[in-house]
């Protein structure tokens, strides 16, 4: 049976604090911990077997416990330019603040196969319980790095000269129309070219040291286009609408 020491050790772990100190991080419902399985060593699986209703619901972060808590050793890797392919996309987000967004990112990332995601320090934690949640079990397979944004992209800037320039595409309200823009990019991406994609904070848009490094800024137009409408789209939403588009068949 579960002890007091685990239920102890679970509960921590929804602070950042307590992650971090144990290198842990928590998942619950079978088919989320089914998903992260595959992926990420398993330190302990509370179910109906060795605990009981009242302590799984002591233990879970959330209102209707779903009857299966894992916990998970965390895995945190280095990422360089050089290990993409050719036909991947890279997603940074540039300080997404609510967990939510951040696990809907993660998810919506794995949908439209990219499988590298670099975050400013200033991100969410990818291993907070609501952002596991909302992914679904994508963590499994969509890798999320943390790094000082401005400075590697910088790095990339002053790295091959062998080779052409990355595109750097970021989403602003100042940008040119997703639409007529990726008509010309698109064929390039798709079949030999890798690119960047930012998307910015969820207030404040991409930071201004990043914003110095977009090669390509965009915008998703709102429909009509001088109607009055609400003054941007939700982070998530429109990360899924750019990343579709980026991935439409030319």
């Amino acid at each position: 049976m579960i002890s007091k020491a685990q239920i102890k050790l679970v509960r921590s772990l929804q602070q950042k604090k307590f992650r971090d100190a144990y290198g842990y991080f928590v998942a619950e419902g079978d088919k989320c911990i089914d998903e992260l399985k595959k992926h990420f060593e398993l330190v302990l699986l509370v179910n109906s077997d060795n605990a009981t209703p009242v302590e799984i619901a002591q233990m879970s972060s959330m209102r209707t416990p779903q009857g299966s808590i894992a916990v998970f050793k965390q895995i945190h890797t280095s990422y360089s330019i050089s290990e993409r392919s050719e036909q991947s996309i890279l997603l940074c987000l540039d300080g997404i603040q609510d967990p939510g967004n951040l696990g809907t990112i993660i998810r919506t990332a794995d949908w439209f196969g990219v499988h590298d995601i670099v975050c400013s320090p200033e991100t969410a934690d990818c291993y907070n319980p609501k952002v596991v949640q909302a992914t679904m079990g994508a963590l499994a397979r969509v890798r999320v790095h943390y790094t000082d944004l401005p400075q590697w992209l910088s790095s990339l800037r002053h790295s091959d000269s062998s080779t052409p320039p990355i595109p750097i595409f970021g989403t602003l309200l100042e940008g040119k129309d997703i639409y007529e823009v990726l008509s010309g990019f698109q064929p390039c991406i798709v079949h030999c070219q890798p690119c960047i994609v930012v998307m910015g904070n969820e207030g404040n848009g991409i930071s201004q040291p990043v914003r110095e490094y977009i090669t390509h800024p965009i915008r998703i137009p709102s429909y009509p286009k001088d109607a009055e409408t609400s003054e941007s789209l939700n982070v998530a939403i429109a990360t899924a609408i750019t990343l579709a588009e980026f991935r439409r068949p030319k």
